[in-house]
């Protein structure tokens, strides 16, 4: 009994690792935009109210550093303003752009500086991709789908007998994929019947997984996969040495050469996963979601895009999202590739076209459930909002302004009710 309380604790703990809020500290430098949605019409300026608590008192008379930036670019203005009875507010000039201006503010308490910002948008459903899509783009992933439906999926389940409960079993998978394997662990409902699937694609990282159990024991199939082609219930120092070894930035491996790019293999695996969920004797047949963030929320719209047997699609603050932002002087999305000159090259840059998820979310057919933060540092909300404005599928955006790359409970509560409703009912 111990045992399986240890598992379902570590379960929920790399569940949801990834989108955890981070820790209060002794002081909160709070900076808020004057507009109550945090949004304005590009041509406006925006004004940013500056607080600093200790112990949720302001603070007076303290000196504040700022910085007034579009997201990852170099500042417009800076400088230092006093606080009076506790805030100070600082303006922008007039921002002409849709996008997304960032103001910075720091202070330093008994020798320590806190810092703090927020994001205000102009006009970000105008927001329009950098990047383009190649004339050869549905031709080259149709190609490879045909390539991985030549391989079997010879699909390996292992019981795993320490996790499973009384009211869902769970197994260790391994398919295979184009060159190599994909490894996840499947949850499905003990009771005989049949049932809609999630599928759970993955943040950025490698480590193991655990499942999603819970949501197997309340009637939907579960299936969370890895994309590294290793299976994912080893112990945990393998993954860190292979993170900080022979893994270390996977995200750039093979830039150069759209064929054998590190993603080509990850993308063609979630159409995998797919094929598994359809082989399940326990799977209803009409009804798959396929949901995660960051990474996961990339491959999410990935998936949708290329896999025409998903119905729903779920995603939070999807990576890999107008990657080349930078080349037209903007932020692009994780992981930041075009930066410096190493990967500005034309070939790496013709090989992000066919992988950037803008161009995956043109031929997405499906309602999906999208959410994300202003304040996002990881996944520039520029980024993203190229990618949603593309989607012409039926689509809702929930914006949490403040949330950086992490969500609050009720963010996941909506998106579960939005999820589960829809594949309780069926199309």
């Amino acid at each position: 009994m111990k045992k399986l309380f240890l598992i379902a604790i570590l379960s929920v703990l790399f569940f949801f690792s990834g989108f955890a809020q981070p820790a209060k500290s002794l002081v909160q430098v709070v900076v808020t935009p004057d507009e109550n949605s945090w949004t304005y019409k590009k041509g406006n300026k925006a004004e940013f109210r500056i607080m600093v608590l200790k112990n949720n008192v302001p603070l007076e008379d303290a000196e504040v550093s700022y910085s007034i930036n579009p997201e990852k670019m170099a500042p417009l203005d800076e400088g230092v303003v006093r606080l009076k009875k506790g805030s100070a507010t600082v303006k922008s000039g007039k921002f002409d752009e849709a996008g997304f201006l960032r103001c910075h503010a720091s202070v330093t308490v008994d020798g320590r500086t806190y810092s703090s910002y927020a994001t205000a948008g102009f006009s970000p459903e105008e927001i329009k991709p950098a990047t383009k899509l190649p004339d050869d783009f549905v031709e080259f992933w149709e190609d490879g789908k045909r390539e991985l439906a030549k391989i079997p999926v010879n699909a390996k389940m292992t019981l795993m007998p320490e996790r499973c409960t009384s009211k869902a079993d769970v197994y260790h998978v391994r398919l295979d994929n184009i060159k190599g394997r994909i490894y996840g662990i499947l949850c499905k409902p003990k009771k005989e019947g049949k049932y809609p699937a999630i599928l759970h694609v993955p943040g950025a990282g490698i480590r193991p997984y655990y499942g999603d159990v819970t949501n197997a024991e309340n009637g939907f199939i579960t299936f969370q996969i890895g994309i590294h082609g290793i299976p994912v219930n080893l112990d945990p120092v393998v993954y860190e040495d292979l993170r900080l070894g022979a893994l270390s930035n996977y995200q750039t491996f093979n830039l150069d050469d759209k064929d054998n790019y590190f993603y080509k293999r990850v993308y063609l695996g979630c159409v995998r996963a797919v094929d598994f969920i359809e082989t399940l004797s326990c799977f209803n047949g009409n009804d798959i979601a396929v949901t995660g963030g960051s990474q996961g929320g990339a491959l999410s719209i990935i998936t949708a895009g290329l896999d025409s047997r998903i119905d729903y699609l779920a995603a939070f603050y999807p990576a890999l999202s107008d990657l080349t932002g930078y080349l037209s002087g903007r932020a692009g999305g994780w992981p930041h590739m075009f930066t410096d000159a190493f990967t500005n090259k034309s070939e790496k840059v013709e090989t992000s076209m066919y992988y950037d998820v803008v161009n995956f979310a043109r031929f997405v057919k499906v309602s999906g459930w999208y959410s994300w933060g202003y304040n996002d540092n990881i996944c520039p909300p520029t980024s993203m909002h190229a990618a949603y404005n593309v989607i012409t599928a039926e689509k809702e955006l929930h914006l949490f302004q403040e949330t950086q790359h992490w969500t609050f409970p009720e963010q996941q509560e909506l998106k579960n009710q939005w999820l589960f409703n829809r594949l309780k009912k069926g199309k």
